[in-house]
């Protein structure tokens, strides 16, 4: 029998805020909502950017002075909607009218030699040949060099690009739980997964007891690695500048390591584990590991994620030296300005519009798969199902970089996949596209021509097209789950959400048979039955996941189990529901902290119990079946 793979909690955090309950896509709405629930998202937002705090009853401002909740938001409410989102990148991220860009030099003598003082300790391991070392009092020597001295000069420009999507000001998840110099990503790491998890209303020990250790995946990475000063970028700079390499720079800034800290610190999970990486298809391509892992019935929770963290000097350098990032210069052009405000950094993306590159963003995005005979048995909530996820390469290219064939493959088996489960009208009346979108000149036009021409196809009239990264920035392997998570939203509240940095559509984008619009659509909650998740990465790495709103999926488990069954769920599930509110009750007030279990019933072989049929774990309720088939019995005697 076939299995769902079934979305049953999500969580993370993006420039919106936090992903959980909708919270990151209601800021997004925001002016949607109604007064209460504009007021709890604020409040959220408060907390996580430590403006306001919850204690004994009593809301408290930054000063620790007891407020009325109306009275605090209000004061505070600008500065909310003005730190989140894409804006200026701000002091504590780096100093963009300071930005370090040393220069090599090499320094003539005005006479023969050259000559200064040094410390003996700031002596190189390899002294020169045309230096002449004399010691001289206490700790310094003199140093004379004849002929010219290479040298690096400090030195500082203002950076070409202003603009990311970061997360909200001030919200540091370092501080939440003994980070121990991690680095950035996977502090977000930490947070996004702990979100996710919690947000279940199961306690995760209580899913793991009715399935085998091996029955759990968690597939997880980021495109590019960890490349603060704590992994990746500290480890390849750190030699050239004069600082010490630590232990932790090296395994810390591995691009799987989302997964691993999730294993380890969060979950002890036992069970299969990987990362794949794909550009900005990376989500997606976890997402199909994920899937595919479920429909088989090789496993029963799997969790999901991505973690990205690129907004720092060298990344958003080596973007901008490809041509693809938004320059202050071109912003400028653009709008024909000779100064850009704090309003025109937050329009920077602009998807489908008159642009001139994409925003990097950073973002933690994390979701709970289950299969449907364990959500039924479990009493789950449902946000969604994803039957499958498409990946197709462009094949020969020219540019690496450049799109190419792929993405029509894509979107087209997505569509196709969509009208077969739930026929041709609900493909064309009741699904929408979650686009790439990343707002430069030649996406605006690839992929309106991929989406367009699919649409054509499937005889789609208007079909209409939704870009968050316009709200979010490009947050690299981590955008699809900007994408899904985003999307769930839509059935929560009923509003795609419109591409209003845009102000109009470029002559250039192909839309005959698309609908882009720069408002918030409302199309109610049951008013569409998918979306697709579209992903253009770089190096040929395509992917498009469709994915079926809650209403679809409980329609297909009350067909597939029978009302009986299905009222017995519902029934389990108010628990549930019940035990999730009340974790979002906790973290919307700052109450609740991230799951991080350092050094927590660790394992070694000696504790295992192991037979030819089994291995029994300690702590672990059900044993992993050594049991295998052989598969290749249809033609071995």
């Amino acid at each position: 029998m076939s299995h769902l793979p079934l979305i049953v909690g999500f969580g993370g955090v993006n420039p919106a805020g936090r992903g959980s309950f909708h919270h990151a896509y209601r800021r997004i709405i925001l002016d949607k909502l109604d007064v209460q629930t504009q007021q709890q998202t604020l409040l959220n937002l408060a907390t996580l950017m430590g403006l306001a705090q919850y204690q004994d009853g009593q809301y408290l401002n930054q000063a620790g002075e007891a407020c009325a909740l109306d009275a605090l938001l209000s004061d505070i409410n600008d500065q909310i909607l003005n730190s989140t989102l894409i804006r200026q990148i701000e002091p504590d991220t780096f100093d963009v009218n300071k930005v370090v860009m040393n220069k090599a030099a090499a320094l003539q003598p005005t006479e023969d030699s050259l000559s200064f003082t040094l410390r003996k300790r700031q002596l190189p391991n390899v002294i020169p040949d045309n230096w002449t070392v004399e010691p001289t009092n206490g700790q310094e020597v003199k140093i004379t060099v004849a002929g010219k001295l290479d040298a690096i000069l400090p030195d500082f420009k203002e950076a070409p690009v202003k603009a990311a999507g970061q997360l909200p000001t001030g919200f540091k998840p370092g501080t939440l739980y003994q980070s121990r110099n991690h680095p950035r990503n996977l502090q977000m790491t930490v947070f996004a997964a702990s979100d996710a998890l919690s947000s279940v209303g199961i306690p995760f020990e209580e899913i793991l007891n009715q399935v085998a250790p091996d029955q759990v995946a968690v597939y997880a990475s980021n495109s590019i690695g960890q490349l603060d000063d704590l992994g990746f970028g500290g480890l390849t700079k750190y030699p050239s500048i004069g600082k010490r390499t630590s232990s932790k720079q090296m395994p810390l800034g591995y691009a799987q390591m989302p997964a691993d800290f999730v294993n380890a610190y969060i979950l002890g999970n036992v069970g299969t584990t990987g990362g794949a990486l794909g550009a900005c298809a990376t989500f997606l391509y976890n997402l199909r590991s994920a899937v595919q892992d479920i429909r088989s019935g090789k496993r029963k929770v799997v969790l999901v994620g991505g973690s990205d963290a690129p907004v720092t000097p060298e990344v958003i350098e080596g973007f901008r030296a490809m041509g693809a990032l938004a320059e202050d210069k071109d912003l400028k052009a653009l709008d024909k300005k000779e100064q850009l405000t704090p309003e025109d950094y937050r329009k920077a993306c602009r998807p489908f519009g008159d642009n001139c590159g994409f925003t990097i963003g950073e973002s933690s995005q994390f979701v709970l798969l289950m299969s449907d005979d364990l959500a039924m048995e479990l009493g789950a909530e449902v946000y969604g199902l994803v039957p499958d996820v498409f990946v197709n390469a462009d094949g020969h290219k020219k540019s690496i970089s450049a799109p190419g064939i792929g993405n029509y493959m894509t979107l087209g088996k997505a569509a196709s996949l969509v009208k077969s489960v739930l026929g041709e009208e609900s493909l064309q009346q009741r699904s929408f596209v979650q686009a790439h979108g990343t707002s430069t000149p030649q996406n605006r036009v690839t992929e309106s021509h991929v989406i367009n021409e699919i649409a054509t196809a499937f005889d789609i009239p208007a079909w209409p097209v939704a870009a968050v990264k316009c709200y979010l920035g490009h947050s690299q392997g981590t955008a699809g789950g900007d994408q899904l998570t985003t999307s769930l939203g839509t059935w929560a509240y009923g509003y795609i959400p419109g591409i209003q940095t845009t102000t109009h559509i470029a002559d250039d984008v192909y839309q005959s048979n698309l609908r882009f619009s720069q408002e918030h659509v409302e199309v109610g909650q049951t008013g569409m039955d998918t979306v697709i998740l579209n992903s253009k990465g770089f190096g040929g790495n395509n992917a498009s996941a469709p994915v079926f709103g809650p209403h679809v999926a409980k329609a297909l488990l009350r067909k597939k189990y029978g009302e009986a069954r299905y009222t017995a769920w519902e029934q389990k599930r108010a628990a549930t529901l019940e035990c999730a509110e009340q974790y979002n009750y906790e973290a919307t007030h700052g109450l609740a902290l991230p799951i991080y279990r350092y050094d927590n019933n660790v394992l070694e072989g000696y504790d295992l119990d192991i037979t030819a049929e089994r291995i029994k774990l300690p702590g672990y309720t059900n044993s992993i079946s050594l049991a295998e088939e052989n598969p290749f019995s249809d033609f071995m005697d």
